[in-house]
């Protein structure tokens, strides 16, 4: 085997899925990437973007190609935790109770609108995310393996919503915007739509997805992409270390922890998707911005100045330098 790249198996089974993906949803190709990246490294993705840009049918054609089961729940008001994870049921034949489990045991769980609920559910999704498991009436219940949950904001309607608190979005692996598509993609996108249906084919298994989040973990980074990484979060937390005084004023906190694991995670699994079993500072630093814009909390002084958290990345990401890319000798040595 090249000690340069993956198995063969293993990347033409990604090359299988995204292919298949392709087939249905049109252009989104950085999104459907995210996606990819968080369900390599067995993360979660916080998607921004307004109605209609493919989040769903992205998220569903993938269940589909994997054989995964797919679940959305449409966040809403009056949601209530027991409508996610479960409850306990009386039945009146037998006279004993017994436990129906709620939506969230699936594959791939799309959150829709999770901006829309109160905190108490918020906070009882949050909590399956972390622990992969729910606890009814005292017992147990683990969710299925894999589990990816990708949870949707609408940024153009705010009103009646209850924002996130930094402390639960910190538990999403990357926060992604959506943009509208150009005028070629969304040509191609209504013939699609009005043409004959596209049938998916089912080119994986969720046993195989395990084995290439397996494969992701095994990919080799170097101990100076994971500094690189380390001296970016810590630069959001003090800014005047890394020579960046100017950024104080504009930041109330920084990112936390979760940030370098997720960024040293993301690297692999971009790796691997790039046909790869070591990482290049490439595949970290295209990352960046989307593992840090929700984990930085802005003071007053940038929103009244009109900065925003991608500006301030850039600017870190500037004054702090990547590691250079390995010799390719070094690289296989790893391997």
């Amino acid at each position: 085997m090249n000690a340069s790249a993956p198995d063969a198996t293993t990347a033409k089974l990604m090359e299988q899925i995204l292919y298949e993906v392709k087939r249905v949803v049109v252009g989104q190709d950085r999104f459907l990437e995210r996606v990819m990246v968080a369900m390599l490294a067995q993360g979660h993705l916080l998607v921004e973007g307004v109605p209609g840009l493919a989040k769903t049918l992205t998220v569903k054609t993938l269940a589909a190609t994997v054989q995964g089961n797919f679940k959305r729940i449409q966040f809403t008001p009056d949601l209530v935790p027991a409508d996610l994870v479960g409850t306990r049921v009386y039945n009146q034949g037998t006279g004993e109770f017994t436990t129906a489990l709620g939506p969230v045991f699936a594959n791939l769980l799309l959150a829709d609108e999770i901006n829309r609920a109160p905190a108490k559910v918020q906070s009882a999704l949050l909590e399956v995310m972390q622990e992969r498991q729910v606890t009814i009436a005292g017992e147990s219940h683990r969710v299925p393996d894999p589990f990816l949950v990708m949870a949707t904001q609408n940024p153009i309607e705010t009103e009646g919503t209850y924002p996130l608190p930094e402390a639960q979005v910190d538990r999403f692996m990357m926060k992604v915007l959506v943009d509208y598509p150009t005028e070629e993609e969304e040509y191609v996108i209504a013939e699609r739509v009005i043409g004959p249906k596209v049938e998916v084919n089912a080119v994986a298994t969720t046993w195989q997805l395990a084995a290439l989040q397996k494969a992701a973990r095994a990919v080799y980074l170097d101990p100076s992409m994971l500094q690189y990484a380390v001296k970016l979060v810590s630069a959001t937390r003090r800014p005047e270390r890394h020579g960046l005084e100017e950024l104080r004023r504009f930041i109330t906190f920084g990112a936390s922890p979760r940030a370098t694991i997720s960024l040293a995670e993301g690297a692999r699994a971009l790796a691997l998707m790039r046909g790869r079993n070591y990482a290049l500072p490439e595949d970290m630093s295209d990352l960046v911005h989307d593992v840090l814009r929700h984990r930085i909390v802005l003071s007053y002084e940038a929103l009244s100045e009109g900065m925003d958290a991608d500006a301030l990345i850039t600017q870190i990401m500037a004054r702090v330098p990547a590691p250079a890319r390995p010799l390719e000798h070094e690289a296989q040595a790893a391997a």
